[in-house]
């Protein structure tokens, strides 16, 4: 007969039970043992770790390392559970420049497997045996070092064991596991092994030569590098381009003073980093290591050691943002031609280096590299000079047919800003730029080196063909121009907003009736508590009763948007106050509108273009950053190369 509900008696565990307790939090499947038990080598100052797995590691696990080995003495405390050799006090806690520190691994795994350990230090004469469960300890031959042997695995929690995968899949993750450390340590050499065979090998690397052989030559060709120290973070590696980008988060690694971590908040900062270059759910590839002083972070956050914590999170946030913003700012051809080495700039697989060290955003592109060499188109009429793009870069000229149509469309909706310019037979507003430099004449000598080249002509309505030094370039039209309107809109609301003043406000539009909605408690207290960044956005929300919002107004750019669903996502982003703030959420939603702004005023298709208006929009993405991609992240160009065409037309067989 059941006891009765709230009749049991409180009582201890025993401590074969705690231990297998405790062993769920910290070995979930043998790729947990092997993080751990390599974690230990690293400790112990190894420079060679082999991993020796039966069976995807379910039957059989060994780990070697040279590394200093343990003593006799401590071999039976090495698998007592809160036994360490990595910290002492509370002040070691608070600052942890080790792997491992819990002393909770040894132990855990010896719950749940048959252990044993063999080490040998420096000065002693012989190796030493200990096996975990009988605990004892017999003289063994090995050089200094220590080799830990799990043997099947979970044997004693079989109901564990019954929710492991295929070996092969139980392998897959081990592999993995030894892959993280192998990006964080090159100068650890590590081997991994498989029923007597060598699966994957890594030997002691430069860091650069390390990271393309582990991630792959393909990631490598078509990632930027990136170098960046704030204050006390130092942030590198490597970030895909967005053409790069994957269906799966399976190429995102994050390190943490060479702790490979799975952390929410430095996830959403790349990913935020690359909102307005990535198509759809594509998922951004990446492998980038922090380092930070240990006691700006706290580690003793999960049993695995697989989250952190920052002192201050909004600020590693926003370093860590700024850094992969700054690195994907420079367009492929902007690169090539600051850098000048006659790479090829048009495939994916562009390589750049962007170093940044004194926390300055994106790299200057010079106005003598887009200065058109061709004459001015003949109009009959004077031109009204219009900025162009950055301050000294060269200038558009906008006929004073066109010069009310400006005034009058762009000021009211947003401050004056140099497009998108609409003309009476469709937006665009490209005609402005057939007039370049009216008073320039032609460069005398050959043609300059244009990353983009010189326009051929128009395919389809849709598409600019043009010739360079690689082949052909394909242009989509739309989608440059696009990108150009939206970065130079992003440019004039910063600029409007003024220095010092974040992301400025959005105009509003009154709503004749209220739109109320159903809220949860969360959403409404973030309502009273983001009062102002919502005015800021436009949104002029308050609380009706404890469960439902109000939205008096919108943005006025957005006359068709759902203002429920608008205001949601905003209170939903504002809630993230450590992934950013208020002023990034006002930043966002201002981001959403321009982008919205410039789909709707970019030159549209079957817009019939003159080369004049081809080149000059080859020009201006040459200058313009982020130009690889329109808002939405589809490519705005691709190159066909010389030999691609050869191959084609069988030409050199």
């Amino acid at each position: 007969m059941n006891p009765v509900r709230g009749t049991r008696r409180i009582r201890e565990l025993p401590d074969e039970l705690i231990s297998q307790i405790a062993a769920g939090e910290v070995v979930d499947r043998p790729a947990a043992a092997v993080r751990e038990l390599v974690d230990n080598a690293l400790d112990a100052g190894a420079t060679q770790v082999t991993v020796r797995l039966a069976a995807g590691g379910v039957r059989s696990i060994v780990v070697e390392d040279d590394g200093a080995g343990i003593a006799i003495d401590d071999l039976p405390l090495a698998v007592k559970r809160h036994a360490t050799s990595k910290i002492g006090s509370l002040a070691d806690l608070e600052s942890v420049a080790t792997m491992g520190f819990r002393g909770e691994a040894l132990a855990a795994i010896g719950a749940v497997s048959d252990l044993a350990i063999t080490s040998r230090t420096a000065d002693a004469a012989h190796a030493w045996k200990l096996h975990a469960r009988s605990g004892e300890i017999t003289a063994a031959a090995r050089a200094v070092g220590t080799t830990v042997e799990v043997q099947e695995l979970f044997f004693s929690t079989p109901a564990r064991r019954k929710f492991l995968k295929t070996d092969a899949t139980e392998l897959a993750h081990g592999l993995e596991a030894v892959r993280r450390h192998a990006l964080a340590r090159p100068d650890v050499g590590f081997a991994v092994w498989h029923e007597g065979r060598l699966v994957a090998q890594w030997r002691v690397q430069p860091p650069a030569l390390r990271r393309a052989d582990v991630l792959g030559a393909d990631f490598s060709a078509a990632s930027r590098e990136l170098s960046v120290e704030r204050g006390p973070l130092r942030i590198e590696g490597r970030v895909g381009q967005p053409e790069a980008a994957r269906a799966r988060a399976d190429l995102q690694y994050l390190f943490v003073n060479g702790r490979y971590v799975r952390d929410r908040l430095l996830a959403h900062a790349v990913r935020s980093a690359f909102e307005d270059q990535l198509h759809g759910s594509r998922q951004p590839a990446y492998a980038l290591f922090l380092d930070i002083a240990p006691e700006l972070v706290d580690v003793n956050v999960h049993p695995a050691k697989i989250e952190v914590r920052f002192r201050d999170g909004r600020a590693v946030h926003q370093a860590l943002r700024h850094a992969v913003e700054d690195a994907l700012a420079p367009s492929r051809v902007a690169l090539a031609a600051v850098v000048g080495d006659g790479a090829d700039t048009g495939g994916v697989g562009a390589t750049a280096t962007v170093q940044d060290t004194s926390g300055a955003a994106g790299l200057a592109v010079g106005p003598a590299s887009a200065a058109p060499a061709w004459p001015a188109a003949g109009a009959a009429q004077a031109p009204a000079a219009v900025p162009g793009p950055g301050a000294g870069g060269w200038q558009t000229a906008l006929p004073l047919a066109e010069a009310p149509l400006l005034a009058q469309e762009a000021a009211p909706r947003w401050p004056a800003a140099p497009g998108p310019w609409r003309t009476p037979q469709g937006t665009g507003g490209l005609a402005a730029w057939a007039a370049l430099r009216a008073e320039t004449p032609p460069l005398a000598g050959p043609e300059p080196a244009w990353p983009l080249g010189r326009a051929i002509a128009q395919l389809a309505g849709v598409y600019v063909l043009a010739e360079n030094a690689q082949g052909l370039v394909v242009v989509d039209m739309h989608a440059a121009h696009e990108r150009i309107v939206y970065e130079r809109l992003k440019r004039a609301a910063a600029a409007a907003a003024g220095p010092g003043e974040g992301a400025g406000s959005l105009p509003a539009q009154p709503l004749l009736l209220p739109v109320s909605f159903a809220a949860t408690a969360a959403e409404v207290a973030t309502a009273e508590a983001e009062s102002d960044a919502l005015q800021a956005l436009g949104l002029d929300v308050a609380p009706l009763s404890a469960q439902t919002l109000a939205v008096r107004s919108r943005p006025a750019a957005l006359p068709d948007a759902d203002v429920a669903e608008l205001t949601r996502a905003v209170l939903a982003e504002l809630g993230q106050r450590e992934s950013g703030g208020a002023s990034r959420a006002v930043q966002r939603a201002r981001d959403d509108i321009l982008a919205s702004m410039a789909c709707h005023g970019a030159v549209r298709a079957n817009r019939r273009l003159t080369l004049e208006e081809m080149n000059a929009l080859l020009r201006e993405m040459e200058v313009t950053e982020r130009a690889d991609t329109c808002n939405h992240g589809r490519p705005t160009w691709r190159q066909v190369a010389l030999k691609d065409l050869d191959a084609l037309f069988l030409r050199g067989r």
